[in-house]
């Protein structure tokens, strides 16, 4: 599948007369002088927000979709004006599309002009993302977030799944740039809006009003800012009224890095989390002593490359947010080193520089041998899920599933039956095991870690390098080198013929690090067995449980997935969890569709009926 994705330009900007100007396109972001006023008048006001947030009930949900995130001014406004006016069970996200996001040192310079937004400055500019493709959540606060969709509005708002009450049309003047005022644009919007849904923007151009119009939208022109004279504003057919958030209690089944991320992303949205596991948190793969936060850079954006890339940004972000790692004992995120393995390998990376699939602010290099993945790091990932589940709406108990029945129920171990809102399966390979799930499309690879323990000069290293296997700075004395890669044995007994493999790998690659663990007479303090659970495509699973007995695509109702992360659940299980917890929640989905699909656990079962259109697994038969 072929992504409609680029590589994405900054903006090029000067900052004149108390104002921002766009030098690509020779207009200004907003009045010099005005910005707040014209801001809060044009959209906020323009939309009617005060009176529209005030009635909001609980569990409702109003979702503004905004063209032109440009200085974040909209959204900022927005977002203070619902937390003045929204009940505290109410929840907003904004969907803001950018195709030449400002550079951060940008973005500072001009909010700083707007000291009364300085609580939204700050969450925005914390969290504010690299320039890469793709959606990228923002939490502004516990019930306010912005998705930030860097990109080409043609190609993202048709792929949009809708749910849209509000439009914020902000880019640069028609006559400025075009492409933000087409005609194809304006009915992906209509196909976005809920019935009601406004829209407000600073422009009475005739081309404009004419193609909304010819979209659908109710269009008149009204008194326009201060000297301007008009601008337009526009209703979707229709009476308005919230849309319902779905919350309620939810069972999350396994305690590791993705069980843990998808009982947090559903406690932050509301929900009532009830985990089980047998042995507790972090007891399967996701328990080893230290774990790095690494992705594979590619120039070519494809879905699975772009996952690969989105998620390390989102793991980046979850972190930030939740001030982990605090301490050393925790870990660092303070990049990693990646070690090229080959020729081909050397080359991948430098054509994702290149080429610009990865920026500056994400990729760099650091000599001929070697370069840096910016914002990654190692952790301790039981210290991670700990932190995680510390959360007053999620209950750990000790629990085993054994069965998922047809109308969504579960039964655990010992018989006994609950009747959950959601359930959330993320048991890695063990979810095979799960009545009747063993038709899921998964594969068994077992791994052993080797701890080893610090030396003088090991104690002094500070990051964490990958190569053909990965090497951690010292984590209670240990360092963690890994990990072997078996698909033929995938069982949980130590070898220690495995950690020789291990040391062996690392001597190839990194001989003076290898001679500064011990070299021969390196101490091994300990080893761990995991065995990852993978996809035949190498992409996680994450979305609703399918029905492999029903032919019309349907999915057992209430019943999802998250599974088959691999060897970097640190890197991936935040953006599955998002997606989850949106999903469940009625929320349109964090994750752009395109990775969604590539996503969606059903993938399988289409791959397999296009080859055989009788295909059913001999469970869901019986």
């Amino acid at each position: 599948m072929k992504s409609s994705a680029e590589p994405i330009e900054q903006a090029w900007v000067d900052f004149q007369d108390g104002g921002l100007r766009s030098r690509a396109f020779g207009d200004h972001y907003f009045m010099p002088g005005q910005g707040l006023n014209e801001s809060r008048s044009l959209f906020v006001l323009g939309n009617d927000l005060p009176a529209r947030f005030e009635t909001l009930g609980n569990d409702q949900l109003f979702v503004i979709g905004e063209n032109g995130f440009g200085s974040g001014l909209n959204a900022l406004l927005a977002a203070d004006c619902f937390d003045r006016h929204a009940g505290p069970r109410a929840r907003l996200r904004i969907f803001s599309c950018e195709k030449h996001p400002l550079a951060e040192r940008d973005l500072k310079r001009v909010l700083a002009g707007f000291p009364g937004l300085a609580r939204w400055r700050r969450a925005l500019i914390d969290q504010y993302p690299p320039p890469v493709p793709g959606y990228h959540r923002l939490v502004l606060s516990d019930r306010i977030d912005l998705v930030l969709m860097l990109g080409d509005a043609e190609s993202i708002w048709p792929q949009m799944a809708g749910g849209i009450d509000a439009w914020f049309l902000d880019g640069f003047a028609p006559a400025c740039n075009p492409g933000m005022w087409t005609r194809s644009l304006f009915r992906a919007m209509a196909a976005c809006s809920r019935p009601g849904a406004t829209l407000s923007t600073f422009t009475a151009a005739g081309q404009v009003r004419r193609g909304l119009q010819a979209a659908g939208f109710e269009v008149s022109k009204v008194a326009g800012f201060a000297a301007k004279r008009d601008r337009l504003s526009g209703q979707w057919p229709g009476d308005w009224e919230a849309a319902g958030l779905q919350r309620g209690q939810a069972l999350v089944a396994g305690a590791g890095l993705a069980g843990a991320t998808t009982a947090r992303a559903l406690a932050e949205r509301g929900w009532q989390v009830q985990v089980i596991d047998r042995h507790g948190p972090a007891s399967g793969a996701s328990g080893n002593a230290g774990g790095v936060l690494y992705t594979t850079p590619s120039a070519h954006l494809t879905p699975q490359n772009r996952f690969y890339q989105s998620a390390f940004v989102r793991a980046r972000s979850w972190l930030q947010r939740h001030n982990f790692p605090a301490s050393p004992e925790q870990g660092r995120l303070n990049d990693v080193i990646q070690v090229p393995t080959s020729d081909k390998h050397r080359h991948k990376l430098e054509q994702a520089l290149s080429r610009g699939a990865w920026p500056s602010e994400l990729l760099s290099r650091q000599d001929k041998n070697a370069f840096v993945l910016h914002g990654g790091g190692y952790l301790h990932p039981a210290v991670w899920i700990d932190h995680l589940l510390d959360h007053p709406a999620i209950d750990m108990e000790p629990g085993t599933l054994r069965a998922v029945l047809n109308d969504g129920r579960v039964k655990l171990e010992g018989g006994r039956v609950l009747d959950r809102d959601a359930v959330v399966l993320c048991l890695a390979h063990q979810t095979a095991g799960v009545s009747p799930l063993d038709w899921l499309f998964i594969k068994r690879i077992r791994g052993q870690v080797s701890e080893c323990a610090a030396t003088e000069a090991t104690r002094a290293w500070q990051q964490a390098i990958c190569h053909g296997g990965y090497l951690t700075p010292a984590l209670g004395e240990r360092h963690c080198v890994g990990a072997t890669y078996d698909l033929k044995r995938p069982d949980h007994g130590l070898d220690p013929a495995d950690d020789q493999t291990n040391l062996e790998q690392l001597r190839a690659f990194l001989p003076e690090r290898w001679a500064e663990l011990g070299g021969d007479q390196t101490r091994i303090l300990g080893h761990r067995v995991g065995v990852r659970c993978q996809s035949p495509d190498f992409l996680p699973q994450a979305g609703p449980l399918p029905d492999p007995r029903q032919r019309s695509h349907q999915s057992i109702d209430g019943v999802w997935l998250n599974i088959a992360h691999g060897s970097r659940g640190l890197t991936h299980t935040p953006l599955t969890a998002d997606l989850l917890a949106d999903l469940i929640s009625g929320i349109s989905p964090s994750v752009e569709p395109e990775l969604v699909a590539a996503l969606a656990p059903e993938r399988f079962i289409l791959r397999a009926r296009r080859k055989d259109p009788n295909w059913a697994p001999a469970s869901a038969s019986d």
